[in-house]
């Protein structure tokens, strides 16, 4: 069956489970379900008769537990509370805003429905300075937040550190089985790694430095509504180091001409609200480095995906030029 028809039968199949998970909400949150993104989960948009609009997520089968859920959510409700624009979860029937839906092959598959938030998904060829600054601002806020909440009992969310991005049982997967790689490319790598493990070591986890993150507000993941900067999709926040996040504003686009602009835009928001020390912009070279490799460990597990395709082999020679400069000059950026 060609891929076409296989992807459409794909999107019907989401699309009728999503029906079946409406159930489980009130009356007023149901209505048509159109898939907007299929990526690690199944992102719907409900369209209610009212005129009302939600998104539904169906959770990918096997990649966090119920309870890892549950701890996102509680987040999500604390930083709302706190008043920070996130998206905000809704409870169904039973008044639990985590659903688990039995299927029929007896596996279990998670749902939570949120509020919708308006705005639209950035390119990187707009100009986005003034979108750094805001999610430079908006970062440094959550960093905040992070730093003075107390997760509840039980709270567990995945390890951002070295070994959970780019080691070898990284949750994303191994960069060794990654496309495209060149036998020069893949020794150059190693020596990256080795170079990240011994800096970021150096640097520490100590609590300015390292907490609860986002981890990986890319452009995917930010909508821009005029002067807003919203970040959405929490799905993958855990401890890691808090410039974690703005090496994963740079997602897939590190080696762009203007991403050092991009970087400075940043900062110039972070700093209207919180600190960095000369030791954190010195990691920031590491960190930028060691989260494209954990993006390259992503296209191993996916390789044949339209995103990997869609990506082709022209970015992993990218990244290994990235890699190359960061151990020539300590830069792996652009010369400007």
């Amino acid at each position: 069956m060609p891929s076409s028809v296989l992807r459409a039968d794909r999107v019907h199949e989401i699309e009728r489970l999503a029906q079946r998970a409406l159930e489980r909400y009130p009356p007023a949150l149901r209505g048509s379900a159109a898939l907007i993104c299929l990526s690690e989960n199944a992102t719907l948009r409900i369209d209610t008769r009212s005129g009302s609009r939600y998104v539904l997520r169906l959770h990918r089968q096997g990649y966090h537990s119920p309870a890892a859920i549950e701890s996102e959510l509680a987040w999500l409700r604390a930083l709302d509370e706190a008043g920070l624009e996130v998206p905000r979860p809704l409870d169904g029937v039973d008044g639990s805003a985590l659903q688990l839906l039995e299927l029929a092959n007896g596996s279990i598959q998670p749902v939570v429905m949120f509020e919708w938030i308006e705005g639209d998904e950035p390119h990187p060829d707009e100009d986005l300075e003034s979108s750094f600054i805001r999610l430079g601002e908006l970062n440094a806020r959550l960093h905040a937040h992070s730093r003075g909440w107390t997760p509840p009992a039980g709270f567990l969310r995945p390890r951002w550190d070295h070994a959970g991005t780019v080691g070898a049982d990284a949750l994303w997967g191994d960069w060794r089985c990654a496309p495209w790689l060149s036998a020069a490319g893949r020794e150059v790598i190693e020596q990256c790694i080795v170079t990240i493990s011994a800096r970021l070591t150096d640097y520490g986890e100590g609590p300015q430095r390292f907490g609860l993150i986002h981890a990986d507000p890319r452009l995917a993941n930010l909508l821009i509504d005029g002067a807003s900067t919203r970040i959405i999709d929490f799905d993958d926040c855990g401890h890691g180091w808090f410039l974690h996040d703005l090496a994963s504003a740079l997602s897939f686009h590190e080696h762009h001409p203007k991403a050092r602009r991009w970087i400075d835009a940043w900062l110039e928001g972070y700093a209207r609200i919180g600190r960095l020390e000369d030791d954190d912009l010195a990691a920031l070279p590491s960190l930028i480095v060691q989260r494209r490799l954990q993006l390259l460990a992503w296209t191993g597990t996916r390789r044949g995906t339209d995103p990997v395709t869609a990506l082709g082999p022209g970015w992993v020679a990218e990244t290994e030029a990235l890699c190359r400069r960061y151990l020539g000059r300590g830069d792996p950026l652009k010369a400007p």
